[in-house]
């Protein structure tokens, strides 16, 4: 299977962390496994990008440590892309060959090219899906890629320690299992390690993570664009299929009876259609839309008045209809000064966007 190289994008509350899970599940894809207990992939290295976050965070840095005399030591904690490439390597070693998944939310909020620095080079894959060029790297990011493989590592007298012996008995001692298994993969990465250099292999995949919405973002160049795929994850319209999870969700309010109820799915369709319909009047319209998980149900199922009033109106005073309100004020048939006017609104609003009650969804696609 080819490793995934993948910028997935599109509105917020699209489910692009729930895409993400299922390319990585995908027994036709990643085939990574999904941990019931804790809720998470296996063989997997998440992060979220920030406007705080460098390449240090990335690959790795030296912090102070106390010890327990008082005195101050530094040690060397690898990022997470060290992390996921040590995970990755470990695997091919051990023959186990797994795929690695590092996942990369919120690509844009950080400054992409500083955060991978030379790593960006290693995004370009031969046919054989390892990278095309190599990367150096530092003696002590060295060592904290032998952690993340899982070995004991350090530095004494300027020479590199595994597993308790010096590097060049290491590797005589692991080349030689290599060879005997036959582990040519193995055996390319150990070069590697030994010119203090890296390349990504074929068992390691990179998924990110865009929301087109957000506007406070770093600009992605053309040449960091172009080495990966990408994949535009669509809101919900008319033609969507509901999914289960989302079908019973119900918007609360106060005068739905029992019979008659309003439901969060239909709301969202309608909601994107109010905001298509004045595209207009709104810059950059398909990334104001949402999608099924802009809003969480609670412990009843429900979408609250106060989720509604505190995340989804405030977006569409805030974000949609920022420079001009008149869209809002035509469908309440009032003059909104401020956003309080607006938020008092919450019924009219409800009932204005959407004023079918409906029994039940019918229209379910299952997962």
């Amino acid at each position: 299977m080819p490793p995934i190289q993948k910028i997935l994008f599109g509105s917020p509350g699209t489910g692009k962390s729930f895409s993400v899970r299922k390319i990585a599940t995908n027994e036709k894809l990643l085939n990574i496994k999904w941990n019931e207990q804790t809720k998470s992939l296996e063989n997997t290295i998440k992060t979220v990008f920030h406007p705080e976050y460098t390449y240090s965070d990335f690959v790795g840095k030296l912090l102070p440590q106390t010890t327990g005399l008082g005195s101050v030591i530094y040690k060397f904690y690898p990022g997470h892309f060290l992390q996921a490439l040590g995970l990755a390597y470990r695997q091919i070693i051990d023959g186990t060959n797994e795929n690695v998944l590092l996942v990369i939310d919120e690509l844009n909020r950080g400054n992409a090219a500083a955060i991978f620095g030379a790593i960006f080079q290693l995004l370009d894959r031969e046919d054989d899906y390892w990278s095309t060029y190599e990367v150096n790297l530092s003696e002590l990011e060295i060592v904290g890629l032998f952690q993340s493989m899982g070995y004991k590592a350090n530095i004494t007298h300027e020479n590199i320690q595994v597993n308790g012996n010096e590097f060049k008995s290491f590797y005589e001692i692991t080349h030689n299992n290599l060879s005997k298994n036959n582990n040519e993969d193995g055996l390319r990465i150990l070069e590697r390690l030994k010119s203090n250099s890296i390349t990504i292999p074929y068992n390691l995949s990179i998924i990110a993570t865009i929301n087109t919405s957000d506007e406070s973002i770093y600009y992605l160049d053309s040449a960091f664009k172009r080495r990966w795929d990408w994949e535009y994850i669509d809101v919900p319209n008319s033609k969507s299929k509901v999914l289960e999870e989302i079908a019973s969700i119900k918007v609360n309010i106060f005068w739905a009876f029992d019979d008659y109820q309003y439901y969060w799915s239909s709301l969202v369709i309608k909601l994107n259609e109010f905001i298509k319909s004045h595209h207009q009047s709104i810059r950059r319209i398909e990334d104001k839309q949402i999608g099924w998980w802009f809003l969480k149900a609670d412990e009843n199922n429900e979408i609250t008045e106060a989720a509604i009033k505190n995340k989804l109106m405030f977006y569409l005073w805030d974000s949609v209809f920022a420079k001009d309100k008149r869209p809002l004020e035509e469908l309440l048939g009032v003059k909104l000064i401020t956003y309080a006017d607006f938020a008092d609104l919450y019924f009219e609003f409800i009932e204005k966007i959407n004023p079918e009650k409906f029994k039940e969804n019918t229209d379910v696609e299952n997962f």
